[in-house]
């Protein structure tokens, strides 16, 4: 979901290939409810741009692009047909969302791919490969990352400009980074991720954490900083020491998926500027977590390494929920908006 600056709520269905407007009644206006745009190819993330009050363009990320729209604000229906900004983003293989944002500047797009694999299942020569050649190219600086045959350009957040000429790799090292959020106030890069499976219960911890530029966060090697995951033991030593630690560990397959950061003025103060996190839900668990929203706690702009329950209650035993949430967005009047796809609607809470 995104809202646009008069208040249209934005979803991006999937599936369907599409993009929804909404809009409630106010006054004399009456409610919409209309498809923006159809046949795309799984559409996931959508963005504004520039920013501001007055947006030209509103781009979709596409499973396998990035195109853009004209568009001005109160546009319930396409003016035309879009523009390829981005042609070829890597698709094949799982993970399929592709998110976008844009820096506070409006001079970079910031493109998040995730993984094609679970944890790099055959590729038999990792051991001894060189992954900086490709990456070089681009900056000389970042360190390593999933740079390799199938995963060339996967589990990473590209960088472009918003006519989408390439402009290098923004971070590596990302299983699947799911939501994608630049924070107002400081500006910093935030990814809600889901980590890799087949290793229990309660590993590998998914995570919400600001993403430093030319960082690498270790899939498939490593996880949380220097752990060496078993599938892949002694194949990249010299990675060692050079791993990300994320700033918010959420429980193991809770399936992190959009986020936001809170700027409206309808929650008390304490709530400003903190971030909101969907939680999908488990699939692969004994026990079953996530099926909630989540609270981020920031102090003096830096999160505290807590995350809190903020919405629960669609788990109602241990083999039914009735809700998955995938999207959080501030509503124009302050109010917090969540989208669940197990039934495709989207909640209004307000304080």
């Amino acid at each position: 979901m995104r809202v646009a600056p008069n208040g249209d709520i934005f979803v991006a269905e999937t599936t369907a290939g599409r993009v929804r407007v909404l809009r409630a009644a106010n006054g004399d206006s009456k409610s919409v409810n209309e498809i923006f745009a159809s046949g795309l190819n799984q559409p996931f993330g959508t963005a504004f741009f520039p920013s501001g009050d007055n947006p030209q363009w509103i781009y979709v990320a596409n499973t396998d692009s990035v195109i853009r729209f004209s568009y001005t604000v109160g546009d319930t229906k396409a003016s035309g047909k879009p523009e390829v900004i981005v042609a070829g983003l890597p698709s094949e293989g799982g993970h399929s969302t592709r998110n976008l944002v844009f820096t506070t500047d409006d001079k970079r797009m910031l493109v998040s791919v995730g993984s094609r694999s679970n944890a790099a299942e055959g590729l038999r020569d990792l051991i001894g490969v060189n992954l900086i050649g490709v990456l070089q190219s681009w900056s000389g600086e970042y360190p390593l990352g999933a740079s390799l045959g199938t995963e060339t350009d996967r589990a990473a957040i590209l960088m472009f400009d918003p006519d989408g000429k390439r402009l290098g790799v923004f971070a590596t090292g990302i299983r699947n980074c799911v939501g994608l959020a630049v924070h107002p106030m400081t500006g910093d890069l935030y990814c809600s991720t889901n980590e890799r499976d087949g290793l229990g219960d309660n590993l590998v911890p998914d995570y919400i954490t600001r993403v430093r530029e030319g960082a690498f966060y270790g899939w498939p090697w490593f996880f949380i900083g220097d752990n060496e995951d078993p599938r892949h033991i002694g194949k990249r030593g010299d990675l060692r020491g050079k791993i990300a630690t994320p700033d918010v560990l959420i429980q193991a397959h809770s399936a992190s998926l959009g986020m936001t950061f809170y700027n409206g003025k309808m929650l008390p103060s304490e709530y400003w500027g903190d971030g909101f996190a969907a939680e999908h839900g488990s699939w692969n668990r004994s026990k079953r977590t996530g099926y909630k929203v989540i609270r981020i706690p920031l102090k003096d702009g830096s999160p505290t390494g807590e995350y809190q329950d903020f919405l629960t209650g669609f788990v109602i035993n241990d083999s039914d929920v009735w809700g998955r949430p995938v999207g959080v967005a501030v509503a124009q009047d302050g109010a917090l908006l969540v989208s669940e796809d197990a039934n495709g609607t989207i909640w209004r809470i307000s304080h």
